[in-house]
């Protein structure tokens, strides 16, 4: 018996220095057991308002149906014909827009045209007409027996026709309305060719982080956006940098500026920090001394900055 109490004193007894890592250990298992019952009290989920969602696609529905009658009853709509088409033998190179107009075009399709003929482009057999993008293959079918290409066309005509050719010389040019970023809804972005749907929430979804637009540059930055894409459509928007919203530099909270997409959480927070310790900022600059911020993003920040009490 005596041999039995010795040896279960040998495997159970322990020392001073064995017994507190042992407390320590059941301490750290302890935490880990009930940290994903105490998350929830200091994280909180970020809330979404689906109420709003819902009503702002109530309202994009109510505009897509809108704009589907005009078209159906003949409305003003730039993509509809001004005239009804009236056909006859023709040449796509050099055609007058009374012409284009004659043949059921709109002002708008006109204008590709011309934009096309601007850039050096000739037709050089009639299948060549499928290129303009907005002359849909329908159209193109009622068109395609009709198209007549003179023997006399070549590529040297075409390089002549760039030449003497001017920008001014492009008809109904100012005609297309040019669409303002900052006030644009998802109906006005999609009329610029080349936004659909999905590219013109994203552009909505990236200003309302943003607090606006104050250039137009700033589109490269939308997820999906390359230089292609912005060059086709920069000349058809404008940006209106009195409607971004600012940012109080001595008043904002986290809440209010933790979504913006040039600043990370690490540096929001040096900036209040900064502002708790040394007071309200008198000029943009002393973001220079916050060893985390640089000059490119202060002045990335800076049109969204403004001061005061």
């Amino acid at each position: 018996m005596y041999r039995f109490k010795n040896l279960l004193r040998s495997y159970f007894s322990f020392s001073k220095k064995e017994l507190n890592g042992i407390f320590v250990l059941f301490s750290l298992m302890l935490l880990i057991l009930i940290i994903p019952y105490l998350y929830p009290l200091f994280v909180k989920d970020e809330k979404y308002d689906f109420e709003s969602f819902r009503i702002e696609a109530e309202r994009f529905r109510a505009l897509a149906t809108k704009r589907e009658r005009e078209q159906k009853k003949g409305g003003s709509d730039q993509e509809l014909s001004l005239v009804k088409p009236v056909y006859f033998e023709f040449d796509p190179n050099g055609l007058s827009d009374q012409r284009w107009l004659q043949l059921g075009l709109s002002v708008k399709q006109i204008r590709v045209i011309r934009n096309y003929e601007l850039k050096g482009g000739r037709f050089f057999k009639k299948e060549d007409l499928r290129r303009i993008y907005s002359i849909s293959p329908e159209q193109y079918k009622l068109l395609e027996p009709f198209v007549r290409i003179s023997n006399a066309t070549s590529l040297k005509d075409s390089k002549n026709f760039k030449a003497n050719y001017k920008p001014e010389d492009i008809p109904f040019r100012n005609i297309a309305p040019i669409i303002e970023l900052n006030s644009a809804d998802s109906i006005e972005l999609e009329s610029i060719h080349g936004i659909g749907p999905a590219f013109a929430s994203r552009i909505i979804r990236f200003r309302k982080r943003l607090g606006g637009f104050y250039r137009k540059e700033q589109l490269l930055e939308v997820y999906g956006m390359d230089s292609v894409k912005y060059d086709q459509l920069k000349d058809l928007i404008k940006v209106n940098a009195g409607l971004i919203t600012k940012i109080n530099l001595n008043t904002f909270t986290f809440d209010e500026i933790r979504r913006h997409p040039y600043l990370t959480y690490k540096q929001m927070n040096a900036i209040i920090q900064y502002r708790s310790q040394h007071g309200s900022f008198k000029s943009i600059d002393e973001l220079m001394k916050i060893a985390i911020l640089n000059e490119e993003i202060i002045r990335k920040i800076e049109p969204y900055i403004v001061l005061s009490p």
